[in-house]
């Protein structure tokens, strides 16, 4: 894969802007390579073709919907939104809730598919939020205080059956068994 391509795939994924430093640590080269990477994704994006744009903000950049495609795409995020949660949601929430703050590894570890779509779902819902593991260097996801109220709860322990399935040894077993294994994602995501 080229470089620009790996530019491309984290900037899409990215929920939050990335900038040219961390997309230089995350790659391991340089700032500069970085920067002619960008400028040749910046042009490549930004025209009234292309539903996807580049924005950039001094050295931090972002892909965005076009403009023009403005009212389609609130319309879905507003149907999206107000929805109902699929049952796939429903579980993720379920498990967020139960194990949370989580990573998305482990999450994904637990339900056994990529999760990365219904995560941003939730959060768009205001569901859960992302909270950044400073020691551990990674992002968790936990849910959100509107959330409990919604349920009428003031802590998650006040969950049904919380401390039960909060530490289940069959979770944990698998978590541990897989932990080696979070690495190895990390890596092959580059």
């Amino acid at each position: 894969m080229t470089l620009k391509s790996k530019i491309e795939s984290l900037l899409f994924i990215s929920n939050h802007p990335l900038s040219i430093s961390k997309l230089a640590e995350m790659l391991d080269v340089s700032k500069e390579e970085i920067k002619n990477e960008l400028d040749i994704l910046f042009t490549e994006y930004n025209s009234k073709e292309k539903g996807i744009n580049l924005q950039k903000n001094g050295t931090n950049y972002q892909m965005v919907t076009n403009s023009e495609n403005g009212k389609i795409v609130a319309d879905f995020l507003k149907e999206e939104v107000t929805g109902e949660l699929t049952p796939a949601s429903l579980e993720t929430l379920t498990v967020i809730a139960y194990r949370g703050p989580i990573t998305k590894t482990e999450l994904e570890l637990i339900r056994g598919v990529n999760c990365a779509i219904i995560l941003r779902n939730l959060m768009m819902r205001g569901l859960i939020e992302e909270i950044e593991d400073k020691e551990q260097m990674m992002t968790k996801y936990q849910i959100t205080f509107d959330f409990m109220k919604h349920l009428g709860i003031n802590e998650v322990a006040q969950l049904t059956d919380y401390a039960k399935l909060n530490s289940s040894e069959a979770l944990e077993q698998i978590l541990k068994q897989e932990k080696p294994l979070d690495s190895e994602i990390e890596q092959n995501k580059v």
